[in-house]
């Protein structure tokens, strides 16, 4: 006869881990188990950081025994199929497990198909990403010695999507001090159409744009990466206004520009092929393309874009009322954050309690907030925090850290970037502390 827990989550990563804690913290319910197959739990958050030479990779490691909740059942193993029509799932060794309540939380995965090449070329030579190998991506920017810095990052949902340019900022104050940047450019090409969707955030990046120099590239969608040749390839989504061009001409005329595809634009070298436009690298910096794993895209759970189909106020699935999702796999209008997640559990916790012992949900709703620690500068950052209208919602504590404008750099908000949130993250969250 299979197992069955009365909840069982898939996932240990930060929302699943959070989920069991407070269950357990909060004595709602003890029948819990977690599917997770990996031996180390990582804060991911802190890889940026360690992307730039600035914190120690093995203190964003632990064992992921020893962030388990004790009283929770760790199935060390990988979900391979949902089967929510009998509140079953399997696993890769025991087969079927039986639930009365699932919590799906087992983050993304990447998909290299989407930019041939990327697999190849990544965490390789000059091509770095701090989603994959955050040491790396500082071995590379130690090593630059001059041309193209290009960072950049695809056109799908990924996890932090601010995360590509807060590298990219550190990158380039690493390359003043180390004498190089006055033989480079640095390049970000973006499928977006602005730096960041907040307005208040969007103003100082582009003031932090202009202090650095950095060329913007809008619209640029990258579908294939030449890592041989080192460059990367792409497409333009949007149609380009008559008379005008994306790069300038031969002899260097950028009159004939569309402003809207190019922010201070810098004459980099550029092959054409036919309607793709591949900037040549001398570092490369990118997120990998993100999609949900294999086993929730092809489930019931997944809405057409392959994500858990959930309510984005309640974070139970639309169909299935026993089934709960947060976190990066979940089909949600904001940005997959751990800071979203932070405030996605309590919801969960309190639905799935009430549930259980009273057959109805609970009165916690999730507006959407998340949170995006943007670090411009080593010793500067900005906190853009917003809802599902991206309305800029700073956090009133911070005003007892002495900061009363979050949407300007400061220098205190480094320090709870590099020291405040890792404390946190390990001591209080995980934890199932409420903070």
């Amino acid at each position: 006869m299979d197992p069955r827990y009365q909840v069982l989550i898939i996932g240990g990563g930060t929302a699943g881990i959070m989920v069991a804690s407070q269950l357990l913290r909060q004595k709602k319910i003890n029948d819990v188990a977690i599917i997770e197959p990996a031996d180390t739990h990582y804060y991911q958050a802190a890889w940026t950081l360690v992307g730039a030479g600035a914190y120690n990779f093995s203190k964003t490691a632990k064992p992921m025994a020893s962030v388990i909740p004790e009283g929770v059942t760790w199935i060390k193993e990988k979900a391979t199929m949902l089967d929510p029509n009998h509140n079953r799932i399997f696993t890769s060794e025991s087969g079927s497990i039986s639930y009365n309540y699932l919590v799906v939380a087992p983050g993304l995965t990447y998909d290299y198909s989407q930019v041939p090449g990327l697999g190849e070329a990544i965490d390789r030579g000059v091509v770095c990403s701090n989603y994959t190998d955050p040491e790396h991506t500082w071995e590379v920017i130690k090593n630059f010695k001059g041309g193209t810095a290009l960072f950049t990052q695809p056109a799908t949902p990924i996890k932090c999507g601010g995360a590509p340019q807060k590298i990219m900022y550190l990158a380039e104050s690493y390359f003043r001090k180390s004498g190089v940047r006055n033989k480079s450019e640095v390049i970000f090409a973006t499928p977006g159409t602005i730096i960041f969707g907040i307005p208040e955030i969007a103003n100082t990046l582009m003031d932090v744009v202009n202090r650095k120099d950095i060329n913007l590239r809008f619209y640029h969608n990258l579908v294939k990466v030449d890592g041989e040749r080192q460059i990367a390839w792409y497409e333009i989504s949007k149609e380009i206004e008559d008379g005008k061009q994306v790069i300038a001409d031969r002899d260097g005329d950028t009159k004939s520009l569309d402003e809207s595809l190019q922010y201070n634009y810098k004459d980099v070298k550029v092959s054409v092929n036919g309607d793709l436009y591949g900037i040549h690298y001398d570092m490369l910096h990118t997120a990998p393309p993100s999609v949900a794993p294999e086993f929730v895209r092809n489930s019931p759970l997944a809405n057409k874009s392959g994500w858990v189909d959930v309510n984005p106020d309640t974070l139970q699935h639309n169909s299935y009322p026993n089934i709960f999702s947060l976190g990066d796999v979940a089909g949600l209008p904001t940005a997959k954050t751990g800071a979203a997640i932070r405030k996605q559990v309590p919801v969960v916790v309190d639905n799935l309690d009430l549930l259980i012992r009273h057959h109805k949900m609970g009165q916690l709703s999730y507006n959407g907030y998340s949170s995006c620690p943007l670090v411009t500068d080593y010793g500067k950052m900005v906190l853009a925090e917003f809802d599902y209208q991206n309305n800029f919602t700073p956090d009133p504590k911070l005003k007892q850290m002495l900061v009363f404008d979050s949407a300007k750099e400061h220098w205190r908000l480094w320090l709870l970037k590099k020291y405040g949130l890792p404390y946190l993250y390990w001591n209080k969250m995980l934890k199932g502390k409420m903070v």
